[in-house]
C-alpha cells in the first residue's frame, strides 16, 4: 500500500505551453490552483527556471519510504469525463534509469484500491511518457473502474531509492476520447484449444503463420499432419509450431504430447519442448533413437525437471532467489509454440498430433502413510474429516480476515460430507464470524480453518490432500503461521514472523493459473519495511486420478523441503529458517496478486480438504508440540 501523504503543501505555476500533442484537445492538470504535496521530507520540488525546459523539478533523496513522490490535488475533484486518459511526460535528469509511476485516484477505502496506475522506466537524459487509460492498470490491463467525473488526486512516484533521483515533470494532461480502450496487443490474445487439440484432424492450420522454421528446417502441411525435415549437422535446425495469433492458454493441462512417426531412412532422435512468454519446459526426449517407420509420443511436461532451490542473491543472505536452472519459469497460459528438433543427425518426421493433456501423477507408496525421509517418526495430528461435525478441539472456524476484506468467515461455509471438509466461497451477505455485533458486513461468505491456540508444532512433516476450486478470482491456500502461545501476548505478537519465526506457504494458489499450478513461499522479519521473502510461483503438478493434489512440507532445523504428490518441488537450506512453533491454516479469500476478477456466476466454489496428517521426529520433539487446552468459549464447530 502506498504511504500517506504529509501535510506540507507547495504550489507552483506551470505554463500549459508544454502540451503533449498540439492536434487534439487537452486539459492541463498542472495549475496554480492545485496543491503539490511531497510524500515526505526526502522529496523536494522547484519550478524550472529554464524557459527552454519548463516544468517542475523533483528530487528524491535516498530514503526508507517505499514509494516516495509527489501528490497533485485539486481544490475540488476534477471532472475529466470528456477525456479517455491522462498522460504524464517527464525527463530523467538523473544519471541512473528512473522507474516512474503515475497513479490516478478516486475517493474510496484503500482496501478497494480505487485507482489506476501505469509505469515506465526512463533512461538518463531521456523523456518518457506514461499513459493511464481510465479503468486500466499495469500494462493497460482491466483494473479498477475509475470514475473520470471524480478524480480526487494524482500521485507521481518512484520505488524506494538507494541513490538520489531527479526528474522534471513537463506536463500532465487529460486527453483522448471518453470511453477510450487500450490498443489491441496481438500477443495479449489467449486461445484455449478445443479439447486440447493444437494439431490434428479437427484443427485448421494456417501454415504461413503457424510454421516457424529455423536452421534450414522445412515443413509441409499434408492434410492434418506435418511433414518436417530437419537437416543433419545443424543443431539450430527446428520447427516451432505456433498459434495463428496471440498465445495458447493451456492452464487446464499438465503437458503437451506430440505424436510423430519417423518417415526417414535412418534412425533419428526427435525432441520436443514447449515455449512460453516466461520460459520453456525441459526437452522431452526418447530413451533410444526412433527406427525408420516407427512412431512415438513425446510428452513435454510443465513440471520442473529439477526442483526449485533457494540461494542467496549475490551472497546477501537477506535476499534469496532461485538457483539457476532449478524450478521453471514456464507460463502455461501464455504458450508461444511447440518446438520440434532432433539430434545432429537430423531426421524426417510426420507429426500426426499435438495435444495438451492432463497426465495423472504416479504416486509413491509412502504418500499419506509416513514422511518422505527416514527417521524415528510419530504421527502427531490426523483428521480424516469422516465425522458429521468438525472437531472443535483441533479447529477454529472464526478468525480475523486480513486478506480480501470483502468476504466474511461463516461456520456455515465449512461443510463436512463424503469424507472431506469443504471451504465454500459464495455470494451471501453476512457479518464477520457470524457475529451480528460485528460491524464488518460483506457480500461474500467463505470458510476458514486454523489450529491457532489449539495445536502447534515445531519441525516435522505436514501433509494435506486437497482439490482446488476453479472459479476465477479465488485464492485458496494451505499454510503455517507462528504461534508462540498465550503467554506471548496478543495475536500480533504470537504470530509475529520476526524474531526467529516465519510464515510457510506450503500450497498457495490463484485460480487464474488453472488447477495445476501453485506457489510456495516463505516470509520473515515482519511485513513492514524489514519484510523478506523467497519462493517460487510456478510449481506445476499432476493431479491424482481423482483430481486431488497432496502437498507437504518437511521442516527440519535449517531446512525446508516442499512436496507435491510425493515429488519434491522445492527446497531451502538456511540458518534463518523458523525455530518457532507454528499452527496450520486453510483459507479461501478472493483476490491475490495475479488473479482475475471474481465472477459471481461461477459461485459457489469449494476448496475441498480430504485429510490433514502431521508427523514429528522423536529427537526434534518439544514440550510445546501438540494440542492445547481448549477454552470454554471455543468457536462453535461446523456442521
Amino acid at each position: 500500500m502506498l504511504p500517506r501523504l504529509c501535510t506540507l503543501a507547495i504550489t507552483f505555476a506551470l505554463l500549459s505551453a508544454s502540451a503533449l500533442a498540439a492536434d487534439e484537445p487537452a486539459k492541463s492538470l498542472l495549475d496554480p490552483a492545485n496543491k503539490m504535496t511531497p510524500t515526505s521530507a526526502d522529496v523536494s520540488t522547484t519550478p524550472s527556471a529554464d524557459p527552454s525546459a519548463p516544468g517542475l523539478n523533483v528530487k528524491i533523496q535516498p530514503c526508507k519510504e517505499g514509494y516516495p513522490g509527489l501528490a497533485i490535488t485539486p481544490a475540488a475533484p476534477w471532472d475529466l469525463s470528456a477525456f479517455g486518459h491522462l498522460e504524464l511526460r517527464a525527463v530523467n535528469t538523473g544519471d541512473k534509469p528512473l522507474a516512474l509511476s503515475l497513479r490516478v485516484d478516486n475517493a474510496g477505502p484503500w482496501q478497494d484500491n480505487p485507482w489506476n496506475t501505469e509505469s515506465a522506466t526512463i533512461k538518463p537524459g531521456a523523456t518518457g511518457t506514461i499513459k493511464v487509460i481510465f479503468g486500466y492498470s499495469y500494462g493497460h490491463k482491466p483494473g479498477y473502474a475509475l470514475d473520470p467525473k471524480a478524480i480526487k488526486n494524482l500521485l507521481v512516484f518512484t520505488g524506494k531509492p538507494k541513490e538520489a533521483q531527479s526528474f522534471r515533470i513537463e506536463a500532465i494532461e487529460a486527453r483522448g476520447p471518453a470511453g477510450e480502450k487500450p490498443p489491441v496487443d496481438p500477443n495479449a490474445l489467449r486461445i484455449e484449444p478445443r479439447e486440447g487439440a493444437l494439431l490434428g484432424p479437427a484443427v485448421t492450420v494456417d501454415a504461413a503463420k503457424q510454421l516457424i522454421l529455423q536452421g534450414g528446417a522445412s515443413a509441409v502441411l499434408d492434410g492434418a499432419a506435418l511433414h518436417v525435415t530437419l537437416p543433419a549437422g545443424k543443431k539450430e535446425a527446428h520447427l516451432m509450431f505456433a498459434p495463428a495469433a496471440g498465445r495458447w492458454d493451456l492452464r487446464h493441462a499438465t503437458d503437451v504430447k506430440v505424436t510423430l512417426k519417423n518417415i526417414g531412412k535412418t534412425a533419428a532422435s526427435p525432441r520436443v519442448l514447449v515455449a512460453s512468454n516466461g520460459g520453456a519446459t525441459a526437452w522431452a526426449t526418447l530413451d533410444q533413437p526412433l527406427a525408420p517407420g516407427a512412431s512415438a509420443d513425446l510428452d513435454a511436461s510443465f513440471t520442473a525437471k529439477v526442483p526449485w532451490e533457494a540461494v542467496p542473491n549475490s551472497g546477501d543472505k537477506t535476499n534469496w532467489n532461485g538457483v539457476k536452472d532449478t524450478g521453471t519459469t514456464f507460463l502455461s497460459d501464455a504458450v508461444k509454440g511447440v518446438t520440434i528438433a532432433a539430434d545432429p543427425q537430423g531426421g524426417e518426421f510426420e507429426v500426426q498430433k499435438i495435444t495438451a493433456e492432463v497426465t495423472p501423477a504416479t504416486l509413491p507408496d509412502w504418500l499419506g502413510k509416513r514422511p518422505p525421509v527416514e527417521g524415528d517418526w510419530v504421527k502427531t495430528f490426523d483428521d480424516e474429516f469422516t465425522s458429521t461435525t468438525l472437531d472443535a478441539s483441533k479447529w477454529n472456524v472464526y478468525g480475523s480476515n486480513f486478506w480480501d476484506k470483502k468476504s466474511h468467515f461463516s461456520k456455515d461455509n465449512v461443510i463436512l460430507g463424503d469424507g472431506a471438509v469443504r471451504l465454500r466461497f459464495e455470494k451471501k451477505t453476512g457479518h464477520q464470524n457470524d457475529d451480528p455485533e460485528n460491524k464488518q458486513v460483506t457480500d461474500y461468505a467463505t470458510g476458514f480453518l486454523d489450529t491457532y491456540g489449539k495445536w502447534t508444532q515445531r519441525y516435522g512433516y505436514f501433509e494435506t490432500r486437497t482439490k482446488l476450486p476453479t472459479a476465477p478470482g479465488l485464492w485458496p491456500a494451505f499454510w503455517m503461521m507462528p504461534d508462540r502461545g498465550a503467554s506471548a501476548g496478543p495475536q500480533w505478537k504470537r504470530a509475529d514472523t520476526g524474531h526467529g519465526a516465519m510464515e510457510f506457504d506450503a500450497m498457495e494458489h490463484l485460480t487464474r493459473w488453472g488447477p495445476y499450478r501453485y506457489n510456495i513461499a516463505m516470509h520473515w522479519d515482519g511485513y513492514g519495511k524489514t519484510h523478506k521473502q523467497t519462493g517460487c510461483t510456478t510449481i506445476y503438478v499432476q493431479p491424482d486420478k481423482d483430481g486431488y493434489i497432496t502437498s507437504g512440507v518437511l521442516w527440519l532445523p535449517g531446512k525446508l523441503v516442499y512436496y507435491c504428490n510425493g515429488r519434491q518441488v522445492a527446497s531451502w537450506d538456511c540458518d534463518r529458517i523458523s525455530t518457532v512453533q507454528a499452527d496450520l491454516m486453510f483459507t479461501l479469500p478472493m483476490g491475490g496478486w495475479d488473479n482475475n476478477a471474481l465472477d459471481d456466476k461461477t459461485l459457489p466454489a469449494d476448496f475441498a480438504i480430504d485429510y490433514v496428517r502431521c508427523w514429528q521426529r522423536k529427537d526434534l520433539a518439544s514440550p510445546l508440540d501438540g494440542p492445547k487446552s481448549v477454552p470454554a468459549n471455543a468457536p462453535q464447530a461446523a456442521k
